[in-house]
């Protein structure tokens, strides 16, 4: 696994197991609030990810946008369909998105080259 891929995912369980630990019930609902909107529903869950990443795309959420695309990618997402949906986010949100979408492009391909 390539190192900013690796270093994401560190981060983010020991920053989440850390928060999680305060037992905060409203922090907890959010938690689960956020899992359960993801699953198969009425719409499948490829293609939430790609609503997921659009949206944090426009709203300029890095985090965000690495999240869902390590889940696009493992869900089986082509780049092309996550391209398409990126060129959608940066339609939606204007120039601003370009830089959010460099790193995402960068995150695409650490993902694509993981071992």
């Amino acid at each position: 696994m390539s190192d900013i891929v690796k270093e994401f995912n560190a981060y983010r369980t020991k920053m989440n197991d850390k928060i999680l630990a305060d037992n905060n019930k409203i922090i907890k609902r959010i938690f689960n609030l956020d899992t359960n909107a993801y699953q198969a529903g009425a719409l499948d869950v490829k293609t939430k990810e790609l609503l997921g990443l659009v949206a944090s795309a426009v709203l300029r959420c890095d985090d965000c946008i690495q999240y869902h695309l390590e889940t696009a990618y493992n869900e089986g997402l082509s780049k092309e369909e996550v391209s398409e949906a990126l060129g959608i986010a940066t339609l939606v949100g204007g120039t601003i998105v370009i830089p959010h979408l460099r790193r995402a492009y960068e995150f695409w391909e650490a993902l694509e080259n993981q071992s």
